[in-house]
């Protein structure tokens, strides 16, 4: 079986990269600018090219045809009507990576399903992964564009601390003002659910649906079956670290108002998604992947990325001390505010 993978060097596709070769023996193709290959394993082959310059892509494919083409770095319309000029006669399946976070905010019911409506008023990302998906069924229905739509929602790996407040260099900071001893910002009261899925566990469920005929045509959320709360969350992240957590809980409204004048985009990544109770109903996906589940667990999962992290300082460890000090301001406003009252 041979795959092309456009990007595949990300935290959900370098995982699934290494489990098509290393595990089910695939023929292993990357489109990308050739920018981080290190990271996969020997016997992938490169095809180097900008996916968006289309009439290069074309040539250097030409004699190609795979079974499965996998596109990470599809975000806007345009990028999937691209691919489907390029890929409609040179595939048996085109597999979309589209987002959990295209559910409907909020929804009508904190459990979802591949059912639930497709609406979120709050972030522009989420809208433009619905228009992408919108297209390529459309194609699929008109044409038989042989598509599957894939939603991740929270997947982490080795080099990743999920968190649901941060600043622009990431999770590092976050990570240091635990160390320190310093309060860090949980939206809302820290008792939303949600669900974190370790890369190797989705891997499973992609390589799963690859090649498999009952996915044309279908769309599958693909998660872990743990929910915590987001106090769960901290607080396993603390105590894999041998600290104590200082919550310091700020409503999400509050957090996109004056985060959003500084660049932090709180209303889409919050208010469109991280502060929204979810659990995910894999059922649809186990019937089609029996093997599908979860094996890394949260509190384990955390404790293999921070183990990679803090030995990994120059790759991993990047300061913010921007949002480090807006953290601090933000703290000494709200504490001056109860002071007034």
């Amino acid at each position: 079986m041979r795959a092309l993978f456009v990007g595949g060097t990300g935290i959900i596709s370098t995982a699934i990269v290494k489990r098509l070769v290393n595990e089910l023996h695939w023929e292993v193709w990357i489109l990308n600018r050739g920018n981080r290959n290190e990271v996969l394993p020997e016997g992938v082959r490169h095809i180097v090219a900008d996916i968006n310059d289309e009439a290069d892509v074309a040539d250097k494919i030409k004699d190609l045809y795979f079974d499965t083409v996998c596109e990470f770095i599809g975000f806007q319309v345009q990028h999937v009507e691209r691919d489907y000029r390029l890929f409609r006669d040179r595939t048996r399946q085109y597999i979309y990576i589209s987002s959990a976070s295209a559910y409907h905010k909020p929804a009508a019911s904190y459990v979802i399903t591949e059912g639930t409506s497709l609406a979120n008023p709050y972030w522009q990302y989420s809208r433009d992964k619905i228009a992408c998906e919108e297209f390529l069924m459309k194609k699929y229905r008109e044409e038989g564009f042989p598509v599957t739509v894939v939603r991740p929602s929270h997947t982490y790996d080795e080099r990743n601390i999920p968190l649901g407040v941060h600043g622009k260099g990431g999770f590092w900071q976050v990570v240091k003002r635990m160390m320190e001893g310093k309060p860090v910002i949980i939206q809302g009261d820290g008792s939303s659910l949600w669900t974190l899925t370790f890369n190797t566990d989705f891997a499973v469920g992609f390589t799963g649906l690859m090649g498999n005929r009952h996915a044309i045509g279908e769309a599958f959320q693909i998660t872990g079956d743990e929910t915590l709360t987001w106090n769960q969350i901290y607080a396993t992240i603390a105590d894999a670290l041998g600290v104590e957590l200082h919550p310091y809980y700020v409503a999400s409204e509050y957090l996109a108002a004056v985060g959003d004048r500084y660049g932090y985009d709180f209303t889409g990544s919050l208010i469109g998604d991280k502060s929204v109770s979810v659990v995910f109903d894999n059922s649809k996906l186990k019937r089609a992947v029996p093997d599908m589940r979860t094996s890394v667990r949260f509190d384990q999962g955390v404790r293999i990325a921070l183990d990679y992290v803090l030995s990994h300082p120059e790759e991993c460890q990047r300061e913010d001390p921007e949002f480090d000090a807006w953290c601090d301001r933000l703290i000494e406003a709200l504490e001056a505010a109860k002071e007034k009252i």
